[in-house]
């Protein structure tokens, strides 16, 4: 006679669960990984952007005092300092101009990370320098 075959509270996940789970995962990493790097590279373009607004503010505090008619010549000269990049690598910059007429501030990627894409996006990109323009 044949005797009927029960399960007897079996738990777990079978090993196709598991495969399917692990190849979900799996597709997930392939989309996720490539933007994350993308966010992280455009993060040294956008370092490079801050640091030049902030030599714009630092220069605008610095002409608010009346006596301070000559443009300083570097970015230390305001107590400014470079930002670091994650490979140890820092911003350069340098202020051209004088007072009283446009003052250009150029700020090059020293990580040399930003993407070229990004950057031909972006008109005040040349290159690895980011160019802004103060006008009095």
């Amino acid at each position: 006679m044949l005797q009927k075959m029960t399960r007897t509270n079996e738990k777990g996940f079978t090993l196709i669960e598991l495969m399917i789970v692990i190849a979900i995962i799996g597709i997930l990493a392939a989309i996720a990984i490539p933007n994350f790097i993308s966010y992280r590279n455009k993060s040294f373009c956008s370092a490079a952007e801050s640091d030049a607004n902030a030599i714009a503010s630092a220069l605008a505090n610095y002409f608010s005092i009346p006596a301070n008619t000559s443009l300083p010549g570097s970015a230390a000269a305001l107590g400014m300092t470079p930002l670091s990049g994650a490979t140890g690598s820092f911003n350069t910059s340098t202020i051209a101009g004088a007072a009283n007429t446009n003052i250009t501030i150029a700020v090059t990627d020293g990580s040399g990370r930003c993407p070229a894409d990004y950057k031909a996006s972006n008109p005040a990109w040349a290159l690895n320098v980011y160019t802004k323009t103060m006008r009095p």
